[in-house]
């Protein structure tokens, strides 16, 4: 039995001490690859939580701080920081998630509307494009404004003002992720039925860790900016990232 013994004693390979850091799209598959059963225990958490519909908005805002954990390679204790996040964030995500879900439904229902009336004139074309760009704006922003209100404790205004900040500097990353959340729901739409079980095992956690990813770097950036070049934001005292 010696040969069993070692094969569970032995040590590693180990990494390398000058191993460069993965970035990108290497770092993502790296963490992905490693923390793939709590991405599916997370999403299945995220579905029971968000039975009642109302608390959809809170469940996300958890979701999003477990995420953001994982990519900050923190440890976790899923249920208790799941539950723990949620109870934290139900008021405030509630309210963002009226202001902002319903505002992103209303532009998309112009982008819908105005796309039906220019198919038939020319002349809305320009009100098309100028209600799709604020709409794809809009979900830039509420990307990061979620990851951003899960990092800090801020008010609404400084997270609006941040969000925006974040949003105009670095948007490419923040629409790649909206993207792959895009082509997950295609798969699922695309190989039904079978692909009945993705949203309960994958869908939802997985596109929220794609956009926390997308987004985390320009939330610390932002967060990071001396306290003046933030037209007067205040820091949060207790450091730059939130501890669940």
């Amino acid at each position: 039995m010696q040969w069993l013994r070692d094969s569970w004693m032995k040590e590693g390979r180990g990494i390398s001490k000058d191993a460069p850091k993965k970035q990108g799209i290497a770092l993502f598959a790296e963490i992905l690859l490693r923390e793939w059963w709590e991405m599916v225990k997370l999403n299945l958490l995220f579905v029971l939580a968000s039975l009642p519909l109302v608390t959809i908005p809170a469940s996300l805002a958890a979701m999003a701080s477990i995420s953001v954990a994982l990519v900050e390679d923190r440890n976790i204790y899923l249920a208790r920081d799941f539950l723990a996040a949620f109870r934290r964030h139900l008021a405030a995500a509630t309210v963002v998630g009226v202001v902002l879900g319903g505002t992103i439904a209303l532009g998309a229902y112009a982008v819908v509307s105005y796309a039906a009336f220019a198919n038939e004139d020319l002349m809305f074309a320009a009100p098309l494009a100028i209600t799709l760009g604020a709409t794809a704006f809009l979900c830039i922003f509420a990307c990061h404004f979620l990851v951003l209100m899960v990092m800090r404790d801020l008010s609404y205004l400084q997270l609006v003002r941040l969000a925006a900040l974040a949003s105009l500097a670095r948007p490419m990353p923040a629409i790649g992720a909206l993207g792959l959340v895009a082509v997950l729901w295609l798969v699922h739409i695309l190989f039904y039925p079978l692909s009945v079980f993705m949203p309960a095992t994958v869908n939802f956690s997985l596109g929220m860790f794609a956009v926390t990813f997308a987004v985390h770097r320009a939330a610390n950036d932002v967060l990071a900016l001396p306290r003046a070049s933030r037209a007067g934001l205040d820091a949060d005292p207790r450091g730059p990232a939130r501890n669940i």
